[in-house]
């Protein structure tokens, strides 16, 4: 009996910018924006072609590491030029095996929630290119912020990005049209193309810093902010407190 092939265009467009299709593009489709190109090159960025909030986050990232959602591995080759054990995941494949082919040391395919019971504690959990939305939607991010106090060692943090996207709701006049009894406005709905491939949609999550900070309290975490860009991205730590700690 064949097994069924898992659809990937993600990391079947990773490979092909790796095995030499340097103009390979995925074109992501989403439930409140037009399609937009993504070409594959802008997951193999070097240092200098990072926002400085990833450069930032970088900086900020102590002991072992755990680099979630890596992509095509440009935050995990660096940390581990820096001298870090880092361990990569992503959902895609495709995308661990361009992890494996470029040299990151420990990859695997894992989604944030399917990490093997007894995974090794973290000093750092890294979440950066919109990073949070790999929870998916508000429970999602109930779910990872309880899970995480098993993956963090004593002391550890959780370095992330996301997004306040309410611009996309905003009328002429600036003012914002959204359903305040539907679903909160930054859960998204996501599909990618490559060529002739289009991979199932899944749920993405883009919280504005107070919903954040809230979720983030309650879940017993304490919550700097880094920075911020002109696209109201932002960088946040998480950092459990003390009796958090000492609970766990």
């Amino acid at each position: 009996m064949s097994q069924k092939t898992v659809s990937d265009p993600v990391g079947q467009a990773l490979l092909a910018y790796l095995h030499g299709n340097k103009k390979a593009e995925l074109t992501v489709h989403s439930n409140v924006a037009d399609e937009e190109p993504l070409p594959a090159s802008y997951f193999f960025r070097t240092l200098w072609e990072m926002p400085e909030l990833e450069r930032t986050a970088l900086e900020e990232c102590r002991g072992r590491v755990l680099d979630a959602g890596a992509g095509a591995g440009c935050h995990s080759l660096e940390l581990q030029s820096r001298g870090f054990q880092v361990k990569a995941i992503d959902a895609s494949p495709g995308a661990v095996q361009v992890l494996q082919a470029r040299g990151v040391q420990e990859a695997a395919c894992h989604n944030l929630f399917e990490l093997p019971a007894g995974e090794q504690h973290y000093d750092t959990i890294l979440m950066l290119m919109n990073g949070i939305g790999l929870v998916g939607t508000l429970e999602g991010l109930e779910k990872f912020l309880q899970q995480a106090k098993h993956l963090l060692a004593p002391g550890g943090q959780i370095l992330a990005t996301s997004s306040d996207i309410s611009y996309l709701y905003e009328d002429e006049e600036g003012a914002l049209v959204i359903n305040l009894n539907g679903p909160y406005y930054g859960e998204v709905e996501y599909s990618m193309t490559f060529g002739e491939e289009t991979g199932a949609s899944f749920d993405w999550l883009f919280a504005d810093a107070s919903l954040l900070q809230d979720y983030a309290e309650e879940a017993g975490y304490e919550v700097e902010f880094l920075g911020e860009d002109e696209q109201q991205q932002y960088l946040v730590r998480l950092t459990l407190k003390q009796q958090n700690i000492d609970n766990n």
